[in-house]
């Protein structure tokens, strides 16, 4: 079996199906509230200024409605203290979004428990928004005994503050499973050299050349070696990713840097352990845990994501990574049901398999498009050269060849390719064959114009014919090469 596993889906169902009982490690998750709020992918302009698509990757639907009123009730028909603790939620919050939104992560940490190890740990990472609710929705569910830190994740940016103080750090409720959780800070332990000049005491030299500091405590002497790793305190420096950072930055709005998963899967894992992000976003939790050698699991709702985190493994590293993705379409009836049930999760599982990214709905200059994959094959210094896709889930015919050729010439792009569920008729074939070519300069090799790919194509793993993607790709930010030694594969015990 495969060591690492991706799923796309809803998080509570693939915990309730596919998880089993104590088999995590660690758990690192980063749930998103920000009320009234729709969350998006930025991708940077080609220049990498700003930002040129808002592709909608989710929306928050933490509204108090018949869903969430249903998921409430059913958490506190459950009894126990995490049933106490919603009813004293609903005496203060009454039927409200933030109600909605306890309502959907109480399920989901019982779930959490459920999957861990007695010896294991889960990081929530929030912000002030809901992190004091939070706090009490996790003491029911690990146990006010369990709780370990409440850690203050300083990330030395953010607004100035006009009316109030300026809001630069967010939380992380560390808690573990029992009394016998797994915990090694000198792992992640900031040398004793950063005393000198903070602290008091003698400092001094060995006759090893190593220095140290003294202190007399109530009559003993105490010798702390600057070599030596301590444990690192509860408030964390760690500089939030730059904007215009070119290197780790993505281009996911909520990315964390890679230093901080650093610090919390170092402390509480060992190599080989199972690591689980049930809500893993652009994948950093995974990316971290795949080069520090742990076997991982993730879980995201869109396949915008799943699709992300793909190129993002591929990019750090190569073919030394072997994971399985789960819940994605296998099959024509599988994207048929797709396709029916979300068309926009559809639409980006599509792009996905060919290398695409999604362009934001809206009306005026993207009519018609609905992916983009941008290529240079005339060298880094010459121009940068797309392909326009558009994505049919229904019936097709004539017209649309006619209307993608029309975006075509309206974009000036170099290639346009239509998606299509049904197979294509020969009259859209002998359309698409009008289109002619394009030539690459750069590969000396003439491409067809027009396109079209059946979903059956795509399943059989047939792509865009262009310049191959390995070298001209464009699309996305590519993650940086992972250094250091290469990761193990370990069994997964599932």
């Amino acid at each position: 079996m495969t060591d690492n596993i991706l799923y796309y889906g809803d998080n509570l169902d693939v915990l309730r199906r596919y998880i089993k009982d104590e088999t995590v490690d660690l758990i690192y998750l980063d749930p998103p509230f920000k009320s009234d709020a729709t969350y998006n992918v930025l991708f940077a302009e080609q220049n990498g200024t700003r930002a040129a698509a808002q592709v909608k990757a989710f929306e928050d639907t933490w509204q108090w409605d018949r869903t969430a009123s249903r998921a409430f009730t059913e958490v506190v028909e459950s009894g126990g203290k995490v049933s106490q603790v919603m009813q004293a939620f609903w005496t203060f919050l009454g039927g409200s979004d933030m109600l909605a939104y306890l309502a959907m992560m109480a399920p989901r940490l019982l779930e959490l428990r459920r999957v861990l190890k007695p010896t294991g740990s889960i990081y929530l990472h929030c912000d002030p928004t809901a992190s004091h609710y939070l706090k009490l929705l996790m003491d029911a569910t690990f146990g006010v005994m369990n709780f370990r830190n409440e850690i203050i994740w300083h990330k030395n940016s953010g607004g100035i503050g006009r009316t109030a103080y300026s809001k630069r750090h967010d939380t992380i409720l560390f808690y573990s499973k029992s009394e016998g959780y797994y915990y090694d800070g000198k792992a992640i332990g900031e040398l004793r050299e950063q005393d000198k000049g903070t602290f008091g005491g003698y400092f001094g030299v060995d006759a090893n050349g190593r220095e140290y500091r003294e202190v007399r405590k109530k009559g003993k002497v105490y010798k702390y070696y600057m070599d030596e790793p301590r444990n690192p305190e509860d408030v964390w420096e760690v500089s939030q990713i730059p904007e215009r950072d070119k290197t780790e930055r993505l281009g996911y709005p909520t990315q964390k840097p890679e230093a901080l998963l650093e610090r919390i899967i170092k402390a509480s894992s060992n190599e080989g352990d199972l690591v689980l992000d049930p809500f893993c976003g652009c994948g950093t939790t995974i990316a971290v845990a795949q080069r520090l050698n742990r076997r991982w699991i993730g879980i995201d709702i869109t396949h915008l994501a799943v699709t992300l985190i793909k190129h993002r493994l591929r990019d750090a590293f190569g073919d030394q990574v072997s994971y399985k993705v789960i819940g994605e379409p296998v099959s024509l009836p599988d994207a048929e049901t797709l396709a029916k049930q979300d068309p926009y999760q559809f639409q980006w599982w599509a792009l996905g398999l060919v290398g695409a990214r999604p362009v934001e709905q809206k009306k005026g200059a993207d009519k018609g498009i609905d992916g983009r994959l941008y290529f240079h094959d005339e060298g880094e210094g010459g121009k940068t050269k797309q392909v326009v896709l558009s994505v049919k889930a229904g019936h097709t015919g004539v017209a649309h060849i006619r209307d993608l050729r029309g975006v075509i010439e309206r974009e000036n792009a170099e290639i346009g390719v239509l998606i299509t569920m049904e197979e294509p008729t020969q009259p859209m074939r002998t359309e698409a064959a009008n289109a002619g070519f394009y030539h690459s300069p750069g590969w000396n090799k003439n491409y067809p114009k027009l396109q079209i790919l059946s979903v059956s194509d795509l399943l059989a793993g047939r792509g865009i014919d262009m310049p191959p993607l390995q070298y001209v790709n464009k699309t996305f930010k590519k993650a940086p090469r992972a250094k250091g030694k290469s990761p193990k594969n370990f069994p997964l015990l599932l």
